[in-house]
């Protein structure tokens, strides 16, 4: 691929944007010599304005969601786009958040521009584990977990009961939840199917992975050996 093509894709402007920023000399190498948009170099040898250009198509980013923030482009209010360099919404192919987290579920969040992966991460068949946990408005009954386990549970309005998950009591008020699944606001439904109310939430891993000391609204790309962590079981406390 050309590299004004290249760069244009990744949201730094339109390729007649590209070309002028060649014709400024703002497109370098490492070492701070001019690149020209014929130049044949490693992605990771292009440098714009002294700044590594951002990784190619095919990455996956992991954000700790805060509160109040939406996982949509159009939503009014804050939406977790915001939170991204402003070219990370017209990268091309288009950077997509891997299901949903809704306004008042914080923790965290994976993006990726690879539908292949993204498919991959939220199909039933792949299993793959999102963590949970949440702090309750009434003390647990106790047989909350039996239920969540039984893989009979069905959700109002739904025709097929959900998958086993395993629940984690943490505290009379405090529990966590591994699910293989992730049906809308499912959460907070089973928790109010057994006449609670989840006052607040936050996922704090899927598969493996973790935030580890992520702060809330920050964001990093994911290297290989992390994306695999994705799909291998969550640690057990």
């Amino acid at each position: 691929m050309k590299l004004v093509k290249l760069i244009a894709n990744l949201g730094y402007g339109s390729r007649k944007e590209v070309a002028l920023m060649f014709r400024e000399g703002r497109i370098t190498d490492p070492d701070g010599e001019v690149l020209y948009a014929d130049d044949k170099v490693p992605h990771e040898h292009i440098r714009i304005d002294d700044e590594p250009l951002d990784p190619p198509s095919g990455i996956v980013l992991m954000m700790n969601k805060p509160l109040g923030a939406t996982c949509s482009r159009k939503d009014i209010g804050r939406v977790v786009y915001d939170l991204l360099p402003p070219r990370y919404r017209v990268r091309d192919p288009a950077l997509s958040t891997v299901g949903r987290l809704d306004r008042e579920t914080s923790g965290l969040l994976l993006f990726t521009d690879d539908g292949a992966m993204l498919h991959r991460i939220i199909s039933p068949k792949s299993q793959v584990a999102k963590v949970y946990e949440a702090t309750l408005a009434s003390d647990l009954r106790g047989d909350e977990g039996e239920l969540f386990a039984s893989g009979t549970m069905m959700l109002e309005s739904e025709k097929e009961p959900l998958e086993p998950a395993v629940l984690q009591v943490l505290g009379p008020r405090r529990a966590r939840l591994t699910l293989t699944e992730g049906r809308y606001h499912q959460v907070r439904r089973m928790f109010a199917a057994t006449g609670n109310h989840v006052d607040a939430l936050t996922r704090v891993s899927v598969g493996a992975l973790t935030m580890d000391d992520l702060p809330p609204g920050e964001w990093r790309a994911l290297e290989d050996r992390e994306i695999a962590r994705i799909f291998e079981p969550p640690a057990q406390d």
